[in-house]
């Protein structure tokens, strides 16, 4: 038997009949029989094309308001029977079942209205069941039956008819079955999340795929699972990398934490911070964001967390960076970016970023809430004689946001709003602190009177020591070792200002 088949019969049950029109009309050239209910039936009748309503073949009327119309045998055999199987063939001629050749669907928009903010009601109303049933049916005997489970396959599936004159190939069923249990996989799981309360379980469906060039490196496969366009508007350059995305997105992080803050701007390498500064404009903000590691600069990813004016723009396009991002642009701060054809320029829209966060573990994923906490002034806890001076204390929350951004083990050094350096994603503490010490250092800064962040407690006062004979003046922790006591003592010892937050920041 051959597996080119044509479509002689059609069922079509729609909610959005966007692009519908040039599909009926081309099915309607080629003699195809089509079947419908409801909004769709009328939409084909009122282009002057023949339709035979569902209750005609039926013998049974739409009933529960709507809620029933295609769930009956005779439409369900028309879809399922295999064509090639004796006694199907005798049942159908039995029944008076009539073939179902194609089957077209596009569910309710169950995802959209839960977006709206609707009612239950409303909500529970937009789950749909003949649709889903008519999609799963099709797929399910695609070796006959062709389906088109969305708005997002009419097109392809123009193209297949017209290319074959109203044929179809085993391959091309197959592709649009795999399509559609896509669709009613997700659509599944859609409902499944909006109705489930339980943590411990998991279900992940993403409709949006972007591939990307390569992996991590290049002989990696990369793709992106998401809807990027809905947080950012790209304006200019080149496809973003894996390394761009993962980039970006510790970006992104950080610079929340500086959202309702004055002007900040803050320069990424490899997932950290290697500059950022608060400042009266976004020009010295980056400046000066920039001086904190103007090599490590080079080809980073550049974010603020206000509007990009002229001034600045000029000052960015002497810098080779990959990424540009912020809330808005100067027109002509954009004209500026865009000198180099292959800068990347993004603009950040207001998009909530998901509560939770999911990673491969070897055969598994991890699960965990978003770090949602920032330290503020009100929840600093002073341990030590000496007080930190208002200044010190606006150092250390601008110090803490930036550490807990950076890869563990981190220590922060920062002064008049500004990061001096960081020693990140080291074995030890001590480490992390002698290596920010060592790069503020070479690049001449002036540590009397900075400040320092850690991100998780220290166990012995080495690090206090070690920072205090650097020319550090305060210090933010978390606390909570069975040794806070030995570095209060050093501090108190030494006219050094700690604070506890409670709060501890790892970030692996």
């Amino acid at each position: 038997m051959s597996t080119t088949k044509t479509i002689k019969s059609a069922l079509i049950s729609v909610f959005s009949k966007d692009g519908l029109e040039p599909i009926v009309r081309k099915l309607h050239e080629q003699n195809v029989t089509f079947y419908s209910t409801g909004g769709t039936e009328e939409f084909i009748k009122n282009l002057g094309i023949p339709v035979v309503p569902v209750e005609d073949v039926t013998s049974f009327p739409e009933i529960l308001g709507g809620r029933v119309k295609t769930l009956h045998p005779k439409i369900f055999g028309g879809i399922l029977n295999r064509q090639e199987n004796a006694s199907d063939v005798a049942q159908m001629e039995e029944f008076d079942i009539p073939q179902i050749d194609l089957v077209i669907v596009d569910l309710y928009p169950f995802e959209k209205t839960v977006a709206s903010g609707a009612s239950e009601a409303d909500i529970i109303e937009k789950i749909d069941i003949g649709g889903i049933s008519l999609i799963r049916a099709a797929a399910k005997n695609f070796k006959d039956t062709v389906i088109v489970p969305s708005v997002s396959e009419y097109s392809l599936f123009l193209d297949m008819i017209t290319a074959g004159n109203g044929a179809t190939t085993l391959e091309q069923r197959k592709l649009l079955a795999t399509k559609a249990f896509h669709t009613s996989s997700n659509y599944d799981s859609a409902i499944f999340n909006y109705f489930n309360t339980d943590e411990t379980v998991l279900k992940i469906s993403v409709d949006e795929c972007q591939v990307l060039r390569y992996g991590e490196n290049p002989h990696q496969k990369g793709f992106f699972f998401g809807e990027f366009d809905a947080i950012f508007t790209k304006l200019h350059g080149k496809e973003l990398s894996y390394n761009n995305l993962l980039d970006v997105d510790a970006a992104v992080n950080l610079i929340l934490e500086f959202k309702n803050d004055a002007p900040t701007f803050a320069i990424l390498k490899h997932n950290n911070a290697c500059g950022i500064a608060t400042r009266t404009s976004m020009k010295e903000a980056y400046l000066d964001a920039l001086a904190g590691d103007p090599t490590s600069a080079f080809g980073g990813v550049l974010i603020a967390n206000g509007n990009i004016d002229v001034a600045t723009a000029n000052e960015i396009n002497s810098l080779f960076c990959e990424v540009v991002i912020a809330p808005s642009y100067d027109d002509e701060a954009v004209a500026i970016l865009q000198e180099k054809k292959n800068r990347i320029i993004l603009v950040i829209n207001d998009v909530p970023l998901p509560e939770r966060q999911v990673r491969t573990c070897l055969n598994g994923i991890l699960v965990q809430d978003r770090n949602a906490i920032t330290d503020n002034k009100e929840g600093l806890k002073n341990v030590t004689t000496k007080e930190p001076t208002s200044q010190e204390i606006d150092d250390l929350i601008f110090a803490s946001k930036i550490c807990k951004n950076t890869k563990s083990n981190t220590i922060v050094l920062a002064k008049n709003g500004q990061l001096i350096a960081a020693g990140t994603g080291q074995t030890s503490r001590v480490d992390a602190l002698k290596q920010a010490i060592e790069k503020a250092n070479s690049f001449n800064f002036d540590l009397n009177g900075a400040v320092m962040a850690s991100d998780a407690f220290f166990p012995f006062p080495d690090c206090v020591e070690i920072a205090k004979n650097a020319g550090i003046t305060a210090v933010i922790q978390p606390g909570g070792s069975i040794k806070d006591e030995l570095s209060i003592n050093y501090c108190n010892e030494n006219n050094v200002a700690m604070v506890f937050t409670g709060t501890r920041h790892f970030k692996h």
